[in-house]
């Protein structure tokens, strides 16, 4: 759950080779973007910059991104982004909140092109940030927000694979 003081929160878009990010004012009403990291394939998924990073921002809460299917479904993305949900709740000890996101990327899209920028010409950084403060906008509007249990016994962080190697 939301607390009700909230201060900063940190949202987490998550990407299969960026990761968004956006953090709140103290007030926890205004989103803004706060850059991105990127993914490499073949590691393990970057829970520690994740860690820093909320520290850095001096986050009391995450939203992260669950990418699920078009009927709303998990897919394998979204599992991965549950157990890291868990692992960034059982490291920081802050209450973690999954919200779907299947349309913040391209709502971010939606948005450049309507302020009368170019998303072809807007660094692809750019838009990762836009949607995770998009998705933390949302999460501040809402009341309440079901958070995940910390990961008692966390199970492995598997690297990504690296989709240019060779298949054997």
């Amino acid at each position: 759950m939301m607390p009700d003081s909230r201060g900063r929160w940190m949202a987490i878009d998550w990407g299969e080779r960026r990761i968004g990010l956006a953090i709140s004012d103290p007030s926890g009403t205004i989103a803004t973007p706060a850059g991105v990291i990127v993914r490499k394939a073949g590691k393990r998924p970057p829970v520690a910059e994740l860690v820093r990073r909320a520290t850095a921002l001096e986050a009391r809460g995450i939203v992260m991104g669950l990418p699920l299917d078009g009927e709303g479904d998990d897919t394998p993305r979204s599992l991965e982004c549950r157990s890291i949900a868990a692992e960034l709740a059982r490291r920081t000890a802050l209450p973690v909140a999954l919200l779907d996101e299947r349309y913040t990327t391209a709502a971010a899209l939606r948005a450049v092109r309507e302020s009368g920028g170019n998303a072809r010409e807007r660094k692809q950084t750019d838009i990762d940030a836009l949607a995770a403060s998009m998705l933390l906008q949302h999460a501040l509007r809402m009341h309440a927000l079901p958070t995940v249990e910390p990961a008692a016994d966390p199970a492995p962080l598997v690297p990504r694979p690296d989709p240019d190697a060779d298949a054997p």
